[in-house]
Formats: C-alpha cells, sequence, structure tokens
C-alpha cells in the first residue's frame, strides 16, 4: 500500500526533513529547515507538504536511553502536535534513540566531518526515523 510520509527531525534549531518514493519503501533526507519562527517553519513544510502530496507525518521521539519519556520528548510532543494542527496531517511517533550518531557515522564512512554538516546530520536523521517507520508499517501489513 503506497503512502507519502515526511520525516521529522525536530530540534531548537533546526529541523530534518525526509520524504519518501512514492513505493513507500525508502526514506530520503530532503531538506533542514533552520528555525526562525513557527509560522516560517509551517510554510515551508505546507510546501513540501502540497508538493508530494503528504498523508502522514512521522516525528522521531527522543526518548531517554532507559526509554523514558523526558523533558525533551515531552517539548517536542507539543511541537509536533502543534505541526500536525497546523498541517492538517494525522502524526505517528517513531523512537529516534541514536539516530543522530547513525547519521553522523554514515557521514564519516563518507569521509565527511560530521561538525561541519550538522544540517545534513538532521536530514540524514530524519530519513532514518523515517526509513524505521516504514520498515515497521511494511512489516505490519505483511502480517
Amino acid at each position: 500500500m503506497k503512502v507519502s510520509a515526511l520525516g521529522l527531525d525536530l530540534g531548537k534549531k533546526r529541523i530534518g526533513v525526509a520524504g519518501c518514493d512514492g513505493t513507500g519503501l525508502i526514506a530520503t533526507g530532503l531538506i533542514t529547515i533552520v528555525r526562525r519562527s513557527f509560522i516560517e517553519d509551517v510554510a515551508l513544510l505546507s510546501d513540501l507538504v502540497a508538493e508530494r502530496q503528504v498523508q502522514v507525518l512521522v516525528v522521531g521521539m527522543p526518548y531517554t536511553f532507559d526509554g523514558e519519556f523526558g523533558t525533551q520528548a515531552k517539548h517536542t510532543q507539543r511541537l509536533a502536535q502543534r505541526f500536525a494542527v497546523a498541517l492538517h496531517l494525522p502524526m505517528e511517533y517513531m523512537d529516534e534513540r541514536l539516530t543522530s550518531h547513525q547519521a553522523e557515522q554514515l557521514l564519516l564512512a563518507e569521509g565527511r566531518s560530521p561538525s561541519r554538516h550538522r544540517e545534513l546530520i538532521d536530514r540524514k536523521a530524519a530519513a532514518i526515523i523515517l526509513q524505521r517507520w516504514l520498515d515497521r508499517r511494511r512489516e505490519t501489513l505483511a502480517n
């Protein structure tokens, strides 16, 4: 079953954004939004939603390493809910633990410095979050 989803890695300074191909199999980093204001962030996301005919937002949830729902997760949840309402889209959460670390490892494997490519890390982390969601969705639909 095809799906068009946007994966979001919400941060205080930046939002990593990923999308999936038309088949719903492969997630790819799209852009990194440098946060200015909620209204400007929504406008940028709204353009992507329309252009890609997005049906669902997939937001990375920053649980603690113990799997707890901490302060950062509460902040992310509030912001994600505001985006979902503003964009008129349903939203699902995906555990984002270690996605930034994985993204940094991918950059190192490409011979790039993570400290010089923070925006690329956010985008890659969003793609990892969305890919996890797509894989889980595919497994669920297969059973």
